[in-house]
């Protein structure tokens, strides 16, 4: 038999409302009038009696819910209990803080607690279940400025210039999508909810640990992805479209620890792990940006992320030339000060703006 579609505008509004009555009536103190009562609410709308209908094929078509499926299920729910608890504590942080608490873990509770309370909704009830988002919101930085967010779970992001991600916290997982750009993350350790990034080709995994993941997709030259570890330790795969669930099951994974990093091509082809120092993390957050023998065509490209500099150049030759130095990104004026002296080049002015020509 085929499950009665429910009407989508009324899906979510009605989920709770049939949960409890599945709940309540496998209560062994259900009555009469109790049955009245679920029938008059079968009655009171067009769109009760096929929603319920709904669940009881599901219930009858799968009768459980797997065992480890409802023991991470609890563990989630403990998870969430503490968390609003410690929102509701009069040493919480701030209000609002609280009111972005509440408003996901609130709906988590309610319907945890209806799953565990019902054996009839089943594994297809689990599945929907775990597939809807508890949080989402998308985040995006403006050219030459930096963005500082909090995440429900304390977790905390920074985004540096032109940097755009989504972030969804499911009950058995979080998940960052990153777009463009590059960011910090400093995540809060909670082994039942891991915490993935996907970044173009590839994906990282961690509980609790703080690291930068950088993916310029459109920046000739450095288009990959590039994963250096603060603190902690993160697992990194090449997902080939993988959705975050699927990371664990990859088994070519390279496993970072503080102090390394590694990058990947395009296509997501893993390099070996490099050690990194401290300060080479996402040495932006303190203003700069630092070249090692960088083509000078992919230098000014990297400037140009966090704002104009007003420099061109039309000469292959120019544009190959190697710089090394680090730099303030937002200090166009120092850098058209040194160029001349750092490199064989000599700036022309022209329409528009300074191009950068070879010297005489």
């Amino acid at each position: 038999m085929n499950a009665t579609p429910l009407p989508p505008h009324n899906t979510a509004g009605l989920r709770p409302q049939v949960l409890d009555w599945c709940v309540r009536r496998q209560r062994a103190d259900w009555s009469t009038a109790d049955e009245q009562a679920f029938q008059q609410w079968l009655e009171a709308d067009s769109s009760h009696r096929p929603a319920y209908l709904q669940w009881e094929q599901h219930s009858a078509a799968i009768d459980a819910i797997p065992a480890d499926a409802l023991a991470q299920l609890r563990r989630n729910l403990a998870h969430d209990k503490a968390q609003l608890a410690a929102a509701e504590a009069p040493a919480s942080r701030a209000a609002a803080a609280t009111v972005l608490r509440r408003r996901w873990v609130l709906p988590s509770l309610g319907m945890a607690a209806a799953l565990l309370m019902t054996s009839g909704t089943g594994l297809l009830a689990w599945q929907h279940w775990q597939a809807q988002p508890l949080f989402t919101q998308a985040y995006a930085s403006e050219r030459g400025r930096q963005l500082e967010v909090q995440l429900p779970d304390g977790s905390q992001l920074r985004l540096d210039t032109a940097t755009r991600l989504e972030v969804a916290y499911y009950r058995d997982r979080r998940e960052v999508l990153l777009h463009e750009g590059q960011a910090v993350f400093s995540v809060q350790a909670n082994p039942e909810r891991p915490f993935h990034v996907l970044s173009g080709p590839v994906g990282i995994t961690v509980v609790g640990t703080r690291f930068s993941v950088r993916y310029t997709p459109g920046l000739a030259g450095s288009d990959g992805v590039r994963v250096a570890v603060e603190e902690g330790k993160v697992r990194v795969v090449r997902r080939d479209g993988a959705p975050g669930p699927a990371l664990a099951q990859i088994p070519e994974a390279q496993t970072l620890v503080a102090g390394q990093q590694i990058r990947a091509d395009a296509q997501g082809s893993l390099h070996p792990i490099q050690p990194v120092a401290a300060e080479g993390i996402a040495a932006w957050r303190e203003h700069r940006i630092s070249f090692v023998n960088t083509p000078l065509a992919q230098a000014l490209a990297e400037f140009e992320r966090y704002g104009s500099t007003g420099l061109t150049i039309n000469d292959p030759a120019v544009a190959t030339l190697r710089l090394s130095g680090t730099f303030d990104p937002s200090d166009t004026l120092t850098l058209r000060k040194i160029l001349p002296h750092a490199l064989p080049v000599r700036l022309q002015q022209v329409a528009g703006g300074l191009e950068i020509r070879a010297a005489r």
